[in-house]
Protein backbone atom coordinates (compact mmCIF):
# COMPACT_ATOMS: atom_id res chain seq x y z
CA UNK A 1 0.00 0.00 0.00
CA UNK A 2 2.42 2.28 0.80
CA UNK A 3 4.25 1.95 -2.36
CA UNK A 4 0.91 2.78 -4.35
CA UNK A 5 0.93 5.76 -2.27
CA UNK A 6 4.06 6.80 -3.44
CA UNK A 7 2.90 6.41 -7.16
CA UNK A 8 -0.54 8.49 -6.19
CA UNK A 9 1.56 11.33 -4.76
CA UNK A 10 3.89 12.04 -7.43
CA UNK A 11 1.01 11.80 -10.37
CA UNK A 12 -1.51 13.71 -7.68
CA UNK A 13 1.38 16.27 -7.41
CA UNK A 14 3.09 16.26 -10.95
CA UNK A 15 -0.22 17.07 -12.19
CA UNK A 16 -1.72 19.27 -9.74
CA UNK A 17 0.82 21.91 -9.65
CA UNK A 18 1.82 21.19 -13.35
CA UNK A 19 -2.05 22.77 -13.55
CA UNK A 20 -1.69 25.33 -11.25
CA UNK A 21 1.67 27.09 -12.64
CA UNK A 22 0.14 26.17 -16.36
CA UNK A 23 -2.33 28.41 -15.91
CA UNK A 24 -0.85 30.92 -14.19
CA UNK A 25 2.22 30.94 -17.55
CA UNK A 26 -1.10 30.79 -19.77
CA UNK A 27 -2.54 34.14 -17.76
CA UNK A 28 0.90 35.87 -18.10
CA UNK A 29 0.76 34.70 -21.75
CA UNK A 30 3.81 32.25 -21.60
CA UNK A 31 3.81 29.31 -22.68
CA UNK A 32 1.88 26.54 -20.23
CA UNK A 33 5.20 24.15 -20.73
CA UNK A 34 6.78 26.75 -18.96
CA UNK A 35 4.64 26.22 -16.04
CA UNK A 36 5.01 22.44 -15.87
CA UNK A 37 8.99 22.29 -15.78
CA UNK A 38 8.87 24.76 -12.85
CA UNK A 39 6.14 22.73 -11.11
CA UNK A 40 8.83 19.73 -11.76
CA UNK A 41 11.36 21.94 -9.84
CA UNK A 42 8.91 22.33 -6.88
CA UNK A 43 8.56 19.34 -6.46
CA UNK A 44 12.36 17.96 -7.08
CA UNK A 45 15.26 17.07 -4.99
CA UNK A 46 16.99 20.11 -5.05
CA UNK A 47 14.10 22.52 -3.90
CA UNK A 48 12.73 22.51 -0.34
CA UNK A 49 9.11 20.99 0.75
CA UNK A 50 7.26 17.98 -0.71
CA UNK A 51 9.63 15.78 -3.15
CA UNK A 52 8.34 13.52 -5.85
CA UNK A 53 9.73 10.38 -6.53
CA UNK A 54 11.92 10.83 -9.27
CA UNK A 55 12.19 7.06 -10.70
CA UNK A 56 8.33 7.09 -10.89
CA UNK A 57 7.94 10.40 -12.16
CA UNK A 58 10.87 8.97 -15.60
CA UNK A 59 9.20 6.13 -15.64
CA UNK A 60 5.63 7.86 -16.20
CA UNK A 61 7.52 10.50 -18.77
CA UNK A 62 8.90 7.65 -20.75
CA UNK A 63 5.52 6.21 -21.15
CA UNK A 64 4.45 9.53 -22.67
CA UNK A 65 7.58 9.31 -24.89
CA UNK A 66 5.88 6.02 -26.59
CA UNK A 67 2.23 7.82 -27.04
CA UNK A 68 3.36 10.78 -28.32
CA UNK A 69 5.74 9.13 -30.65
CA UNK A 70 2.99 6.36 -31.53
CA UNK A 71 0.71 9.08 -32.29
CA UNK A 72 3.22 10.69 -34.71
CA UNK A 73 3.41 7.36 -36.50
CA UNK A 74 -0.26 7.45 -37.32
CA UNK A 75 0.23 10.86 -39.03
CA UNK A 76 3.77 9.88 -40.45
CA UNK A 77 4.11 7.22 -43.16
CA UNK A 78 7.16 5.61 -44.29
CA UNK A 79 7.06 7.77 -48.04
CA UNK A 80 6.50 10.83 -46.05
CA UNK A 81 10.19 9.31 -44.28
CA UNK A 82 11.60 8.92 -47.26
CA UNK A 83 9.90 11.31 -48.81
CA UNK A 84 12.46 13.95 -46.63
CA UNK A 85 15.37 11.88 -46.76
CA UNK A 86 17.41 13.73 -48.95
CA UNK A 87 17.24 16.93 -46.72
CA UNK A 88 17.34 15.29 -43.16
CA UNK A 89 19.33 12.20 -43.39
CA UNK A 90 22.43 14.84 -44.75
CA UNK A 91 20.91 17.62 -41.99
CA UNK A 92 20.78 15.46 -39.47
CA UNK A 93 24.21 13.79 -39.49
CA UNK A 94 26.31 17.26 -40.03
CA UNK A 95 24.25 19.48 -37.74
CA UNK A 96 25.07 16.64 -35.14
CA UNK A 97 28.44 16.41 -35.85
CA UNK A 98 28.70 20.23 -35.73
CA UNK A 99 26.91 20.84 -32.63
CA UNK A 100 29.71 17.63 -30.57
CA UNK A 101 32.53 19.58 -32.26
CA UNK A 102 31.36 22.64 -30.64
CA UNK A 103 30.42 20.70 -27.31
CA UNK A 104 33.89 19.25 -27.55
CA UNK A 105 35.79 22.70 -27.88
CA UNK A 106 33.75 24.03 -25.07
CA UNK A 107 34.52 21.12 -22.77
CA UNK A 108 38.33 21.69 -23.80
CA UNK A 109 38.13 24.90 -22.97
CA UNK A 110 37.32 24.15 -19.34
CA UNK A 111 40.09 21.52 -19.28
CA UNK A 112 38.11 18.41 -19.63
CA UNK A 113 39.27 15.62 -21.16
CA UNK A 114 38.66 14.32 -25.14
CA UNK A 115 35.92 11.60 -23.55
CA UNK A 116 33.94 13.72 -21.63
CA UNK A 117 33.95 16.20 -24.24
CA UNK A 118 32.69 13.78 -26.64
CA UNK A 119 29.94 13.38 -24.61
CA UNK A 120 28.85 16.23 -23.92
CA UNK A 121 29.01 17.58 -27.42
CA UNK A 122 26.42 14.27 -28.16
CA UNK A 123 24.17 15.12 -25.33
CA UNK A 124 24.01 18.79 -26.61
CA UNK A 125 23.39 17.42 -30.47
CA UNK A 126 20.20 15.57 -30.38
CA UNK A 127 16.70 17.54 -29.83
CA UNK A 128 13.43 16.59 -28.12
CA UNK A 129 11.36 14.65 -30.33
CA UNK A 130 8.70 15.23 -27.16
CA UNK A 131 9.39 19.20 -27.61
CA UNK A 132 9.49 19.64 -31.03
CA UNK A 133 5.69 17.76 -32.02
CA UNK A 134 4.32 19.41 -29.06
CA UNK A 135 5.61 22.43 -30.81
CA UNK A 136 4.62 21.31 -34.20
CA UNK A 137 0.70 20.07 -32.84
CA UNK A 138 0.40 23.54 -30.93
CA UNK A 139 1.09 25.66 -34.48
CA UNK A 140 -0.78 22.98 -36.71
CA UNK A 141 2.57 22.71 -38.74
CA UNK A 142 3.06 18.56 -37.90
CA UNK A 143 1.17 17.64 -41.56
CA UNK A 144 2.82 20.82 -43.61
CA UNK A 145 6.53 20.36 -45.36
CA UNK A 146 8.41 22.44 -43.07
CA UNK A 147 6.44 19.68 -40.29
CA UNK A 148 7.72 16.84 -42.23
CA UNK A 149 11.34 17.80 -42.73
CA UNK A 150 11.67 18.61 -38.63
CA UNK A 151 9.97 15.39 -37.83
CA UNK A 152 11.87 13.28 -40.82
CA UNK A 153 15.19 15.06 -39.64
CA UNK A 154 14.82 14.34 -35.72
CA UNK A 155 13.87 10.83 -36.87
CA UNK A 156 17.24 10.46 -37.95
CA UNK A 157 19.05 11.85 -34.83
CA UNK A 158 17.35 9.40 -32.59
CA UNK A 159 18.32 6.78 -35.08
CA UNK A 160 22.05 8.13 -34.55
CA UNK A 161 21.48 8.64 -31.03
CA UNK A 162 20.49 5.03 -30.52
CA UNK A 163 23.22 4.05 -32.24
CA UNK A 164 25.43 5.69 -29.99
CA UNK A 165 23.69 4.77 -27.12
CA UNK A 166 24.95 1.24 -28.04
CA UNK A 167 28.78 2.02 -28.96
CA UNK A 168 29.52 4.09 -26.29
CA UNK A 169 30.03 1.69 -23.91
CA UNK A 170 32.59 -0.44 -26.29
CA UNK A 171 33.94 3.55 -27.11
CA UNK A 172 34.52 3.63 -22.76
CA UNK A 173 36.50 -0.06 -23.39
CA UNK A 174 37.96 1.27 -26.05
CA UNK A 175 40.00 3.85 -24.04
CA UNK A 176 40.71 1.85 -21.49
CA UNK A 177 42.39 -0.70 -23.23
CA UNK A 178 45.50 1.32 -25.11
CA UNK A 179 47.75 -2.21 -25.02
CA UNK A 180 45.39 -3.63 -27.11
CA UNK A 181 43.74 -1.25 -29.45
CA UNK A 182 43.19 -3.12 -32.39
CA UNK A 183 41.02 -5.98 -30.85
CA UNK A 184 38.96 -3.21 -29.23
CA UNK A 185 38.82 -1.30 -32.40
CA UNK A 186 37.72 -5.26 -33.91
CA UNK A 187 34.79 -4.99 -30.66
CA UNK A 188 33.59 -1.33 -32.00
CA UNK A 189 32.73 -2.80 -35.54
CA UNK A 190 31.55 -5.84 -34.62
CA UNK A 191 29.03 -3.96 -31.71
CA UNK A 192 28.05 -1.43 -35.25
CA UNK A 193 27.21 -4.10 -37.49
CA UNK A 194 25.35 -6.14 -35.20
CA UNK A 195 23.39 -2.85 -33.89
CA UNK A 196 22.53 -1.90 -37.79
CA UNK A 197 21.66 -5.72 -38.07
CA UNK A 198 18.97 -5.40 -35.09
CA UNK A 199 17.19 -1.96 -36.03
CA UNK A 200 17.13 -3.70 -39.28
CA UNK A 201 15.30 -6.86 -38.43
CA UNK A 202 12.70 -4.61 -36.40
CA UNK A 203 12.13 -2.24 -39.37
CA UNK A 204 11.91 -5.39 -41.64
CA UNK A 205 9.33 -6.78 -39.32
CA UNK A 206 7.35 -3.85 -38.34
CA UNK A 207 7.40 -3.46 -42.08
CA UNK A 208 6.33 -7.02 -43.10
CA UNK A 209 4.21 -8.61 -40.16
CA UNK A 210 3.79 -5.83 -38.28
CA UNK A 211 1.79 -4.01 -41.11
CA UNK A 212 -0.82 -6.70 -41.86
CA UNK A 213 -1.08 -8.18 -38.09
CA UNK A 214 -1.78 -4.50 -36.21
CA UNK A 215 -4.82 -3.35 -38.76
CA UNK A 216 -5.73 -7.17 -38.80
CA UNK A 217 -5.95 -6.91 -34.44
CA UNK A 218 -7.71 -3.57 -34.60
CA UNK A 219 -10.20 -4.40 -37.00
CA UNK A 220 -11.66 -7.53 -34.71
CA UNK A 221 -11.39 -5.30 -31.39
CA UNK A 222 -13.84 -2.57 -33.21
CA UNK A 223 -15.99 -4.98 -34.34
CA UNK A 224 -16.67 -6.29 -30.95
CA UNK A 225 -18.42 -2.64 -30.51
CA UNK A 226 -16.36 -1.73 -27.09
CA UNK A 227 -14.89 1.93 -26.90
CA UNK A 228 -12.90 0.98 -23.92
CA UNK A 229 -11.55 -1.83 -25.71
CA UNK A 230 -10.39 -0.42 -28.33
CA UNK A 231 -8.56 2.70 -26.23
CA UNK A 232 -6.72 -0.30 -24.62
CA UNK A 233 -5.61 -1.97 -27.81
CA UNK A 234 -4.81 0.63 -29.29
CA UNK A 235 -2.38 1.56 -25.84
CA UNK A 236 -1.72 -2.00 -25.29
CA UNK A 237 0.20 -1.89 -28.96
CA UNK A 238 1.89 0.80 -28.45
CA UNK A 239 3.61 0.53 -25.44
CA UNK A 240 3.64 -3.54 -25.81
CA UNK A 241 5.69 -3.14 -28.90
CA UNK A 242 7.75 -0.14 -27.47
CA UNK A 243 8.71 -1.91 -24.98
CA UNK A 244 9.63 -5.04 -27.10
CA UNK A 245 11.50 -3.38 -29.41
CA UNK A 246 13.76 -2.19 -26.24
CA UNK A 247 14.31 -5.49 -24.88
CA UNK A 248 14.57 -7.76 -27.96
CA UNK A 249 16.37 -5.21 -30.67
CA UNK A 250 18.11 -2.70 -28.54
CA UNK A 251 15.75 0.15 -30.54
CA UNK A 252 14.43 2.85 -28.23
CA UNK A 253 11.24 2.98 -26.71
CA UNK A 254 10.44 6.25 -28.86
CA UNK A 255 11.42 4.25 -32.33
CA UNK A 256 9.83 1.80 -31.29
CA UNK A 257 6.22 3.42 -30.98
CA UNK A 258 6.65 5.18 -33.52
CA UNK A 259 7.05 2.72 -36.07
CA UNK A 260 3.99 0.58 -34.35
CA UNK A 261 1.77 3.99 -34.99
CA UNK A 262 3.47 4.23 -38.89
CA UNK A 263 2.56 0.61 -39.43
CA UNK A 264 -0.95 1.11 -37.94
CA UNK A 265 -1.22 3.76 -39.80
CA UNK A 266 -2.31 0.97 -42.98
CA UNK A 267 -5.05 0.69 -40.66
CA UNK A 268 -8.51 2.26 -41.38
CA UNK A 269 -9.38 2.86 -37.80
CA UNK A 270 -5.75 4.94 -37.60
CA UNK A 271 -7.72 8.15 -37.23
CA UNK A 272 -9.93 6.64 -34.20
CA UNK A 273 -6.81 5.69 -32.58
CA UNK A 274 -5.18 8.93 -33.11
CA UNK A 275 -8.26 10.63 -31.57
CA UNK A 276 -8.57 7.96 -28.64
CA UNK A 277 -4.98 8.25 -27.15
CA UNK A 278 -4.46 11.45 -27.40
CA UNK A 279 -6.03 12.40 -23.90
CA UNK A 280 -3.40 9.65 -22.76
CA UNK A 281 -0.69 11.55 -24.90
CA UNK A 282 -1.38 14.80 -23.39
CA UNK A 283 -1.51 13.53 -19.64
CA UNK A 284 1.92 11.88 -20.09
CA UNK A 285 3.67 14.18 -22.00
CA UNK A 286 2.90 16.73 -18.99
CA UNK A 287 4.67 14.23 -16.46
CA UNK A 288 7.14 14.34 -19.17
CA UNK A 289 7.87 18.03 -18.29
CA UNK A 290 7.68 17.77 -14.88
CA UNK A 291 9.99 15.26 -14.91
CA UNK A 292 12.69 17.21 -16.46
CA UNK A 293 12.38 20.05 -14.36
CA UNK A 294 12.71 17.62 -10.86
CA UNK A 295 15.96 16.76 -12.39
CA UNK A 296 17.28 20.02 -12.40
CA UNK A 297 19.68 21.28 -9.62
CA UNK A 298 19.51 25.18 -10.00
CA UNK A 299 22.50 25.43 -7.84
CA UNK A 300 24.55 25.16 -11.18
CA UNK A 301 23.10 28.45 -12.24
CA UNK A 302 25.05 30.45 -9.21
CA UNK A 303 27.71 27.93 -9.32
CA UNK A 304 28.59 27.73 -13.07
CA UNK A 305 26.92 30.71 -15.51
CA UNK A 306 29.50 31.17 -17.83
CA UNK A 307 30.05 27.06 -18.26
CA UNK A 308 25.49 26.94 -18.14
CA UNK A 309 25.30 30.28 -20.89
CA UNK A 310 28.02 28.03 -22.97
CA UNK A 311 25.99 25.14 -23.43
CA UNK A 312 22.63 26.75 -23.86
CA UNK A 313 24.18 28.87 -26.26
CA UNK A 314 25.55 25.78 -28.35
CA UNK A 315 21.79 24.00 -28.13
CA UNK A 316 19.94 27.54 -29.22
CA UNK A 317 22.54 29.45 -31.50
CA UNK A 318 24.89 26.78 -32.46
CA UNK A 319 22.46 23.81 -33.22
CA UNK A 320 19.98 26.13 -34.81
CA UNK A 321 22.48 28.38 -37.19
CA UNK A 322 23.75 25.29 -38.78
CA UNK A 323 20.42 24.00 -39.36
CA UNK A 324 19.42 26.97 -41.31
CA UNK A 325 22.27 27.49 -43.45
CA UNK A 326 21.94 23.64 -43.95
CA UNK A 327 18.55 24.03 -45.09
CA UNK A 328 19.24 26.99 -47.18
CA UNK A 329 21.81 24.64 -49.05
CA UNK A 330 19.79 22.35 -50.30
CA UNK A 331 17.35 25.71 -51.57
CA UNK A 332 14.54 25.51 -49.30
CA UNK A 333 12.83 28.95 -48.53
CA UNK A 334 13.96 30.73 -45.32
CA UNK A 335 11.06 30.05 -43.86
CA UNK A 336 11.58 26.63 -43.82
CA UNK A 337 14.96 26.73 -42.86
CA UNK A 338 13.93 29.28 -39.84
CA UNK A 339 10.98 26.52 -38.75
CA UNK A 340 13.66 23.77 -39.03
CA UNK A 341 16.47 26.03 -36.83
CA UNK A 342 13.74 26.86 -33.99
CA UNK A 343 12.54 22.87 -34.00
CA UNK A 344 16.02 22.01 -33.39
CA UNK A 345 17.32 24.89 -30.82
CA UNK A 346 16.29 22.53 -27.73
CA UNK A 347 17.15 19.07 -26.27
CA UNK A 348 15.53 16.49 -24.06
CA UNK A 349 15.09 12.93 -23.17
CA UNK A 350 17.92 11.31 -25.84
CA UNK A 351 20.09 13.99 -23.68
CA UNK A 352 19.54 12.59 -20.58
CA UNK A 353 20.24 9.33 -20.91
CA UNK A 354 23.56 9.88 -22.83
CA UNK A 355 24.86 12.11 -20.16
CA UNK A 356 23.62 9.91 -17.96
CA UNK A 357 25.37 6.94 -19.64
CA UNK A 358 28.69 8.84 -19.70
CA UNK A 359 28.62 9.37 -16.25
CA UNK A 360 28.21 5.72 -15.26
CA UNK A 361 30.72 4.87 -17.52
CA UNK A 362 33.22 7.67 -15.68
CA UNK A 363 33.86 9.54 -19.49
CA UNK A 364 31.41 12.34 -17.99
CA UNK A 365 32.38 14.03 -14.65
CA UNK A 366 28.72 14.73 -12.45
CA UNK A 367 28.96 18.54 -13.62
CA UNK A 368 28.40 17.44 -17.36
CA UNK A 369 24.75 16.00 -16.04
CA UNK A 370 23.82 19.19 -14.26
CA UNK A 371 25.17 21.43 -17.14
CA UNK A 372 23.23 19.16 -19.58
CA UNK A 373 20.06 19.06 -17.43
CA UNK A 374 20.09 23.05 -17.10
CA UNK A 375 20.55 23.40 -21.17
CA UNK A 376 17.87 21.26 -21.48
CA UNK A 377 15.46 23.38 -18.78
CA UNK A 378 16.23 26.57 -20.83
CA UNK A 379 16.28 25.71 -24.08
CA UNK A 380 12.77 24.05 -23.96
CA UNK A 381 11.61 26.78 -22.21
CA UNK A 382 12.68 29.33 -24.62
CA UNK A 383 11.12 26.97 -27.43
CA UNK A 384 8.32 28.18 -27.66
CA UNK A 385 9.44 31.47 -27.90
CA UNK A 386 11.78 30.98 -30.68
CA UNK A 387 8.88 29.62 -33.17
CA UNK A 388 6.73 32.84 -31.93
CA UNK A 389 9.64 35.23 -33.27
CA UNK A 390 10.04 32.82 -36.34
CA UNK A 391 7.32 35.43 -38.08
CA UNK A 392 8.65 39.03 -37.33
CA UNK A 393 12.11 38.24 -36.94
CA UNK A 394 11.70 36.82 -41.14
CA UNK A 395 9.75 39.83 -42.08
CA UNK A 396 12.85 41.82 -40.42
CA UNK A 397 15.23 40.53 -41.99
CA UNK A 398 13.45 40.69 -45.18
CA UNK A 399 12.47 44.29 -45.06
CA UNK A 400 16.14 45.40 -44.08
CA UNK A 401 18.35 42.69 -46.47
CA UNK A 402 18.49 41.95 -50.37
CA UNK A 403 20.10 38.82 -49.00
CA UNK A 404 16.89 37.81 -46.76
CA UNK A 405 14.40 38.85 -49.59
CA UNK A 406 15.92 36.51 -52.32
CA UNK A 407 16.93 33.46 -49.85
CA UNK A 408 12.11 34.48 -49.29
CA UNK A 409 11.66 33.95 -52.75
CA UNK A 410 14.03 31.78 -53.54
CA UNK A 411 13.17 29.99 -57.28
CA UNK A 412 12.30 26.61 -56.68
CA UNK A 413 13.49 24.56 -59.28
CA UNK A 414 10.38 22.23 -59.49
CA UNK A 415 8.00 24.70 -58.80
CA UNK A 416 7.80 25.61 -62.64
CA UNK A 417 6.84 22.83 -65.30
CA UNK A 418 9.70 22.75 -67.95
CA UNK A 419 8.82 24.98 -71.64
CA UNK A 420 9.31 21.18 -72.97
CA UNK A 421 5.96 19.93 -71.61
CA UNK A 422 3.66 18.68 -73.94
CA UNK A 423 0.37 20.36 -74.54
CA UNK A 424 -1.76 17.23 -73.15
CA UNK A 425 -0.75 17.58 -70.16
CA UNK A 426 -1.76 21.54 -70.21
CA UNK A 427 -5.15 21.21 -71.55
CA UNK A 428 -7.83 19.19 -70.41
CA UNK A 429 -5.91 17.14 -67.84
CA UNK A 430 -6.57 16.25 -64.00
CA UNK A 431 -4.59 17.92 -61.58
CA UNK A 432 -4.14 15.36 -58.50
CA UNK A 433 -2.91 17.36 -55.63
CA UNK A 434 -0.77 15.12 -53.05
CA UNK A 435 0.85 12.23 -54.18
CA UNK A 436 0.39 9.62 -50.99
CA UNK A 437 -1.24 6.99 -50.65
CA UNK A 438 -4.39 7.92 -52.42
CA UNK A 439 -2.62 10.06 -55.22
CA UNK A 440 0.03 7.61 -56.47
CA UNK A 441 -2.80 4.77 -57.23
CA UNK A 442 -4.98 7.40 -58.92
CA UNK A 443 -1.96 8.20 -60.95
CA UNK A 444 -1.33 4.90 -61.87
CA UNK A 445 -4.80 4.39 -62.75
CA UNK A 446 -4.71 7.42 -64.78
CA UNK A 447 -1.31 6.32 -66.21
CA UNK A 448 -2.58 3.00 -67.44
CA UNK A 449 -5.62 4.80 -69.11
CA UNK A 450 -3.43 7.16 -70.84
CA UNK A 451 -4.91 10.05 -69.29
CA UNK A 452 -3.23 13.15 -68.80
CA UNK A 453 -2.28 14.69 -65.38
CA UNK A 454 -0.55 17.28 -63.22
CA UNK A 455 0.85 16.18 -59.81
CA UNK A 456 1.06 19.05 -56.92
CA UNK A 457 3.03 17.89 -53.62
CA UNK A 458 4.13 20.05 -51.38
CA UNK A 459 7.48 17.65 -50.58
CA UNK A 460 9.81 18.49 -53.04
CA UNK A 461 11.97 15.44 -53.47
CA UNK A 462 8.42 13.76 -54.16
CA UNK A 463 8.34 16.31 -57.27
CA UNK A 464 11.65 15.61 -57.84
CA UNK A 465 11.44 11.69 -58.31
CA UNK A 466 8.55 12.30 -60.64
CA UNK A 467 10.30 14.65 -62.99
CA UNK A 468 12.85 12.16 -63.04
CA UNK A 469 10.44 10.03 -64.19
CA UNK A 470 9.33 12.48 -66.74
CA UNK A 471 5.52 13.13 -65.35
CA UNK A 472 4.33 16.59 -65.40
CA UNK A 473 4.46 17.85 -61.46
CA UNK A 474 5.00 20.69 -59.55
CA UNK A 475 6.25 21.65 -55.93
CA UNK A 476 4.29 23.67 -54.15
CA UNK A 477 1.27 24.36 -51.89
CA UNK A 478 -1.89 24.03 -53.83
CA UNK A 479 -3.67 26.41 -51.85
CA UNK A 480 -1.69 28.93 -52.56
CA UNK A 481 -2.83 30.55 -56.67
CA UNK A 482 0.52 30.75 -58.13
CA UNK A 483 1.24 26.62 -57.60
CA UNK A 484 -2.17 26.06 -59.36
CA UNK A 485 -1.70 28.15 -61.58
CA UNK A 486 1.49 26.55 -62.50
CA UNK A 487 -0.69 23.20 -62.79
CA UNK A 488 -2.95 25.03 -65.63
CA UNK A 489 -5.38 24.62 -63.07
CA UNK A 490 -7.50 27.64 -66.19
CA UNK A 491 -7.86 24.72 -68.57
CA UNK A 492 -8.01 21.49 -66.64
CA UNK A 493 -10.97 19.33 -66.62
CA UNK A 494 -10.87 17.89 -63.01
CA UNK A 495 -8.87 18.90 -59.59
CA UNK A 496 -8.90 15.75 -57.15
CA UNK A 497 -7.67 16.72 -53.98
CA UNK A 498 -6.30 13.40 -52.79
CA UNK A 499 -5.22 14.92 -49.13
CA UNK A 500 -6.90 15.52 -46.16
CA UNK A 501 -6.12 19.33 -45.43
CA UNK A 502 -9.10 20.45 -44.07
CA UNK A 503 -7.22 23.52 -43.48
CA UNK A 504 -6.38 24.54 -47.10
CA UNK A 505 -8.91 22.40 -49.46
CA UNK A 506 -12.19 25.50 -49.15
CA UNK A 507 -8.65 27.75 -50.47
CA UNK A 508 -7.92 25.37 -53.16
CA UNK A 509 -11.72 24.63 -54.54
CA UNK A 510 -11.80 28.44 -54.05
CA UNK A 511 -8.81 29.90 -56.55
CA UNK A 512 -9.50 26.98 -58.73
CA UNK A 513 -12.74 27.75 -59.10
CA UNK A 514 -12.18 31.54 -59.50
CA UNK A 515 -9.67 30.03 -62.53
CA UNK A 516 -11.98 27.85 -64.20
CA UNK A 517 -15.86 27.84 -63.25
CA UNK A 518 -16.82 24.70 -64.66
CA UNK A 519 -14.13 22.21 -63.02
CA UNK A 520 -14.73 19.01 -61.28
CA UNK A 521 -13.76 18.69 -57.65
CA UNK A 522 -12.78 15.49 -56.23
CA UNK A 523 -11.67 15.68 -52.50
CA UNK A 524 -11.13 13.53 -49.43
CA UNK A 525 -11.41 13.89 -45.57
CA UNK A 526 -10.67 11.45 -42.83
CA UNK A 527 -13.15 12.94 -40.56
CA UNK A 528 -16.69 12.36 -41.13
CA UNK A 529 -17.90 15.65 -39.41
CA UNK A 530 -16.09 17.57 -42.13
CA UNK A 531 -17.21 15.41 -44.92
CA UNK A 532 -20.69 16.43 -43.91
CA UNK A 533 -19.74 20.11 -43.98
CA UNK A 534 -18.14 19.83 -47.20
CA UNK A 535 -21.14 18.61 -48.86
CA UNK A 536 -23.25 21.15 -47.54
CA UNK A 537 -20.80 23.67 -48.56
CA UNK A 538 -20.93 22.60 -52.15
CA UNK A 539 -17.17 21.97 -52.45
CA UNK A 540 -16.98 19.11 -54.62
CA UNK A 541 -17.49 15.16 -54.87
CA UNK A 542 -16.73 14.18 -51.25
CA UNK A 543 -14.93 10.89 -50.10
CA UNK A 544 -14.65 9.77 -46.94
CA UNK A 545 -13.22 7.25 -44.68
CA UNK A 546 -10.30 5.29 -45.39
CA UNK A 547 -10.71 1.10 -46.36
CA UNK A 548 -11.06 1.49 -50.36
CA UNK A 549 -10.81 4.90 -50.59
CA UNK A 550 -8.79 5.32 -52.85
CA UNK A 551 -10.38 2.52 -55.24
CA UNK A 552 -13.74 4.45 -54.74
CA UNK A 553 -11.97 7.75 -55.81
CA UNK A 554 -9.83 5.85 -58.72
CA UNK A 555 -13.16 4.69 -60.04
CA UNK A 556 -15.30 7.91 -59.76
CA UNK A 557 -12.32 9.84 -62.10
CA UNK A 558 -12.65 7.04 -64.21
CA UNK A 559 -15.86 6.79 -64.88
CA UNK A 560 -15.83 10.83 -65.84
CA UNK A 561 -13.71 10.27 -68.52
CA UNK A 562 -15.56 7.21 -69.36
CA UNK A 563 -12.57 4.78 -68.96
Amino acid sequence: MEHSLVLITTIAAGFGLALLLGFVAEKLKIPALVGYLLAGIAIGPYTPGFVADAQIASELAEIGVMLLMFGVGLHFSLGDLLAVKRVAVPGAIVQMTVATILGMMLAASWGWNMPAGLVLGLSLSCASTVVLLKALESRGLLETMDGRIAVGWLIVEDLVTVLMLVLLPSFAHLLTESDESSRATMHLWQTVAYTLLLVSLFIALMLVVGRRLLPWLLWHVAETGSRELFTLAVIAIAISIAYGAAELFGVSFALGAFFAGMVMRESKFSQRAAEESLPLRDAFAVLFFVSVGMLFDPHVLLEKPLHVLGVVAIIIVGKSIAALFLVLLFRYPLSTALTVAASLGQIGEFSFILAGLGLSLDLLPAEGMSLVLAGALISIAFNPIAFAVIAPVSRWFVRYSELARRLATRDDPYAELPMSTERKYLKGQVVVVGYGQVGKRITRALSQQDIPYIVVDQIRERVQDLRNQELAAVSGDASEPAVLIQAHIAEAAMLVIAVPDPFNVRQMVKTARTLNPDIEVVLRTNNEDESDLLRKDNLGTVFYGKEELAKSMTLHVLQRFDR
